[in-house]
């Protein structure tokens, strides 16, 4: 029987060995509810709000079960904190045995091969991506994990990823020249071996979907799931349990052609003409699309003349350099690879134009400024997520501070098919009604009045100045936040941090450094941001988080459902913007002495009948309409 009482408890062995450490009720009882599913192989949902201690919840039972866990996270940053801090921590304290590694998705290791095959290449190559290509070849002299993250020197957008990194198109597994010393392939064999690993949704969806071949299973079997931030699960299987082709994979194709052309082959100049066909064939279909910034269900496409023209040549050129490389099959494992790939678009892009099930898929794209994807993702992954799991018997966990709407977990059990698991909440230990106020305006207009967002920083500008900045501002569009940065500008003290203008982790460096800073965000900022302290006393959010209607996929599951007799607004809509709210709302309360007010500027709350959704899903903060409580209690802290 696992004890995490012996270890959680007030008296236990963490209360002894970690200073700081303070016995938590909740903590303690989720830790005996996933003990409990570890060891009989049951499924659990289990909510655990702010400041529960939720992750030492999950960890020490999967350390003391001696069982084979698999953790899943949301986020890299929540992976990194698991395998860097968080479990050495608790392996010091506990004398625990287990061994634990860090898997992540092939995109995060060096590729050897390719880093060597764009040394080689270097035609077209600008300055600084040759530039960031030597560093990274300086670099890789000395890494022993081959994971990219090391290379925090290197902007984030740096064109040089795509061409030191290897995707389950290009790999060529154990054919590969320096699969010896492949990375990701270490990585792996220590996730084999482990006790514990720690992965992410990415990944663990990547492994469920069978799109990593060539390694075989990427995951090892294992004897627990544990999925943190499960509430993000729903999207990430929805997109990895479909099928997505983009122009970057046919150009990413044709150099990687003419690479292993000029290394294995050179004598039929038909290839390279064939190349330079399929690269203007791939940049032609982008141009065909417009205007980048576009997303749109395919029938939007369907008869445009120009779209369709731009796709048969895009085939047809794609078929022409598998013709060819078949021609010559055999010559080199690099080509032969080039060759396979080619025939796997062939079939993906078929697949997408004419899918043999549509009902059952949406098929839509989206327009970048250099590329365009196609995508047919599935109506429904609930089946899909199922039949994965059942191929896993294992126990099954699901955790995170947003699961639930109200009291109901309804909602998130529909969407992966989990009617069948038990479900427990375990509130915040944090005292809202002192620590928080919850301030809802009088008098603004609807959000979809044109002068909405200037009436909201009309609003905020008193506040921001009660609370001396400190403040997060979180909007449900890039179009409100740029008006917003823009009306700030030249009226605000205090310094002004847009997202946008720095990386995410760069922004939140600032914000915590500077200490009176306003930050502006959209959807990243919503969750997994952890200020906690004196920085942040104040979050400002525009409007009740809906997901945009004219999203093709959400646009599709509402028609699906409205067709099935549902009501689509309120068994999918308010419930999936309840918990965004609630996540936006989360970032304010971080610790026990955070202080802070929370503004929801957004009238539907009180006006509209599904209003009580949002209220019964929100933290116990104390509430007020006035405006001036809002600012005598900014003025207090």
């Amino acid at each position: 029987m696992i004890d995490v009482e012996a270890v959680l408890a007030p008296d236990g062995l963490l209360s002894q060995a970690l200073p700081g450490f303070s016995w938590r009720r909740q903590q303690q009882e989720m830790a005996e509810a996933v003990a409990s599913c570890i060891e009989l192989g049951g499924r659990l949902i289990a909510e655990a709000g702010t400041g529960t201690g939720k992750t030492f919840a999950y960890l020490v039972p999967a350390l003391l079960s001696g069982a084979k866990v698999i953790i899943s996270t949301g986020t890299k940053n929540l992976q990194d904190q698991l395998f860097i801090k968080d479990l050495p921590l608790l392996r010091e304290a506990m004398a625990s045995p287990a061994s634990v590694a860090l898997l992540k998705g092939r995109a995060n290791y060096l590729c050897l091969h390719r880093m060597e095959n764009a040394l080689q290449d270097t035609r077209g190559q600008r300055r600084e991506v040759a530039r960031h290509l030597r560093q990274v070849q300086n670099w890789s002299f000395s890494t022993r994990s081959g994971d990219i993250a090391e290379l925090s020197n290197l902007p984030e957008d740096s064109q040089v990823w795509p061409l030191i990194t290897s995707t389950g198109d290009n790999c060529l597994g154990s054919e590969c020249p320096s699969f010896s010393k492949c990375h990701l392939v270490e990585a792996r064999k220590r996730a084999q071996e482990a006790d514990i690993v720690v992965i992410n949704h990415h990944l663990l969806c990547a492994d469920f979907s069978i799109k990593d071949e060539g390694f075989g299973e990427l995951l090892p079997s294992a004897d627990a799931y544990i999925i943190d931030e499960a509430h993000q699960l729903p999207d990430v299987a929805s997109s990895f349990f479909g099928i997505s082709v983009g122009t970057r994979q046919f150009l990413d194709l044709a150099r990687d052609s003419r690479v292993e052309y000029v290394r294995e082959a050179g004598d039929l100049p038909r290839i390279l003409e064939q190349i330079d066909h399929l690269e203007k064939a791939a940049r032609d279909f982008r141009l065909a699309f417009g205007n980048d910034g576009q997303r749109g269900a395919w029938e939007e496409v369907a008869d445009n003349a120009d779209v369709l023209n731009a796709l048969d040549y895009l085939r047809k050129e794609l078929e022409g350099l598998h013709g060819l490389l078949k021609s010559i099959e055999g010559r080199g494992k690099g080509l032969d690879s080039c060759m396979s790939r080619a025939l796997v678009l062939m079939g993906e892009l078929a697949q997408i134009i004419s899918p043999e099930n549509a009902d059952e898929q949406v098929r839509w794209f989206e327009v970048h400024s250099q590329s365009v994807r196609l995508h047919s993702t599935p109506l429904d992954v609930a089946g899909l997520f199922q039949g994965q799991m059942d191929c896993h018997p294992a126990a099954w966990i699901f955790t995170s501070a947003t699961l639930a709407v109200g009291e109901s977990f309804t909602h998130f059990q529909q969407q992966l098919g989990l009617t069948k698991a038990e479900t427990a909440c375990w509130g915040s230990p944090f005292d809202y009604q002192e620590q928080a106020l919850w301030f809802v305006p009088k008098g603004l207009p609807q959000p979809s009045a044109p002068e909405y967002t200037e009436k909201v920083m009309e609003l905020a500008l008193p506040l921001l100045e009660a609370s001396g900045g400190r403040a997060f501002l979180l909007f449900t569009s890039y179009r409100a936040l740029n008006l917003a940065a823009d009306w700030l500008q030249d009226r605000l003290d205090y310094p002004l941090l847009v997202q946008g203008s720095a990386p995410k982790a760069e922004l939140l460096r600032r914000f915590t450094v500077q200490g009176n800073a306003v930050l502006l965000g959209t959807s990243s900022f919503w969750e997994g941001v952890d200020v906690r302290g004196d920085a942040l006393s104040l979050v400002i959010i525009d409007k009740l988080p809906f997901a945009s209607p004219g999203d093709p996929v959400l646009k599709a599951r509402l028609d699906a459902m409205r067709k099935a007799g549902g009501n689509p607004f309120m068994e999918y809509q308010v419930p999936q913007a309840a918990i965004a709210l609630k996540q936006g709302a989360g970032r304010l309360i971080r610790d026990v002495t955070d202080k802070g007010v929370l503004v929801l500027c957004d009238p539907r709350m009180l006006r509209k009948g599904y209003g009580h959704t949002f209220l019964d899903a929100m933290p116990p903060f104390a509430r007020t309409r006035e405006l001036s409580d809002a600012l005598e209690f900014l003025r207090s802290i």
